[in-house]
């Protein structure tokens, strides 16, 4: 029977630069970071830098954990932080979206739900999801999956509101197309 290592004991190890220790704590958060990883790049290759630059930045921040809440928690906070800092730092690249009015939608398109059945798993919508836009796939990840407003969101990545909902927008409309075949719509 294998024995857990306690999380503490783990992490004091890794702050002490233990190698073996430092693998333990990448094994185990290995799944949960690489979802995140998934959720905001193009393709597993940049995901598979984002997780590397992720925990190149826990192992280096790890004496700024002080066991107060949840290590997860924390770990997974910085590792989102990294990439939306990313992404705000490539601004000029990613996130000029052909933006569009906000006002010339109907209020009907912006409140529309992304509704998804039991049919699709979040495998599929990570998979469609890379098939977005940067901009897109940003915004979506923070107000859906973070829960973050559109006003926050404005302010993490420096683009106005109205550029918020209309790329959320965007993302749910193409969303929908891309798992139409498996999707329920309401």
């Amino acid at each position: 029977m294998n024995k857990q290592i306690d999380e503490n004991f783990i992490i004091k190890k890794c702050k002490k630069n233990n190698r073996k220790y430092q693998r333990i704590l990448f094994e185990k958060y290995y799944g949960k970071i690489m979802s995140i990883c998934m959720r905001y790049s193009k393709d597993r290759e940049e995901a598979d830098d984002y997780l590397q630059e992720c925990f190149i930045k826990v192992f280096n921040n790890l004496e700024k954990y002080q066991s107060k809440g949840s290590f997860e928690g924390w770990l997974k906070r910085l590792s989102r932080n990294h990439i939306i800092d990313h992404i705000r730092k490539n601004k000029h690249i990613y996130l000029t979206e052909n933006e569009y009015n906000i006002n010339q939608l109907s209020e009907e398109e912006v409140e529309e739900e992304f509704y998804y059945s039991d049919q699709i798993g979040a495998k599929d919508i990570i998979n469609e999801l890379q098939n977005l836009t940067l901009c897109q796939r940003t915004v979506f990840n923070l107000y859906i999956v973070e829960g973050k407003s559109h006003e926050e969101i404005s302010k993490i990545l420096n683009i106005n509101i109205g550029t918020s909902k209309s790329n959320l927008h965007k993302a749910k409309k193409n969303l929908k197309k891309l798992l139409k075949p498996k999707l329920k719509m309401k």
